[in-house]
């Protein structure tokens, strides 16, 4: 079965496009329209396919799994490559989300997510640039996105409408402190098991 990536034109740039719905889009996957596994994300009505993850993307996105599942319970719970439903156009596809397990998935809305994780191999430029952009403009009130090939995580911090208002970069010695989720998150990439 051919997949939604090899069916991807360009032939109707600059003419304007059929919008879809998180709604009709979820009906397409039941309808077996779009295959639920297709890696997509839909924003402002756009499909939009996206990279396939690499090993270092898989080996960083492992080690926080490991790493957070392990602390001790309190009220936020960690999903991983969850479909984040931010609007009714538009949803994306997150390696890791942590929330309040008082909101629930249901609940899930920008605002109400302490924080969300974007590791980037091939990716990078789109999730620091447009993805975070979309994140800041749904409420998401922190995004760290990984550079998986260097190691590094840039924060964002105070969303805005165009954008995140504050961001800042770490080495991978660093500690990425979390602003609004508990500080047991608190990390350092370069002690992550990446094996």
């Amino acid at each position: 079965m051919k997949t939604f990536a090899s069916r991807v034109t360009s032939a109707a740039e600059g003419l304007p496009r059929r919008r879809f719905t998180v709604a009709e889009v979820e009906a397409m996957e039941e309808a077996e329209i779009i295959v639920q596994d297709e890696r997509l994300e839909l924003i402002g009505g756009e499909l939009v396919p996206m990279s396939p993850k690499g090993y270092e993307h898989e080996a960083i996105k492992t080690a926080l799994l490991d790493r957070w599942y392990r602390l001790p319970p309190n009220d936020c719970s960690v999903v991983p490559a969850t479909t984040f439903r931010l609007g009714e156009d538009t949803y994306l596809e997150p390696d890791v989300v942590i929330y309040s397990r008082s909101t629930g998935l249901k609940g899930l809305s920008g605002p109400g997510v302490p924080l969300v994780v974007e590791i980037a191999d091939s990716s990078l430029r789109y999730d620091m640039g447009r993805k975070a952009a979309l994140y800041a403009s749904f409420g998401v009130r922190e995004l760290w996105v990984i550079d998986a090939v260097r190691l590094t995580a840039r924060v964002h911090r105070d969303p805005a409408s165009d954008g995140y208002e504050t961001t800042a970069d770490l080495a991978a010695e660093e500690l990425l402190t979390p602003s609004f989720a508990p500080q047991e998150f608190a990390l350092r990439l370069n002690e992550l098991d990446l094996t």
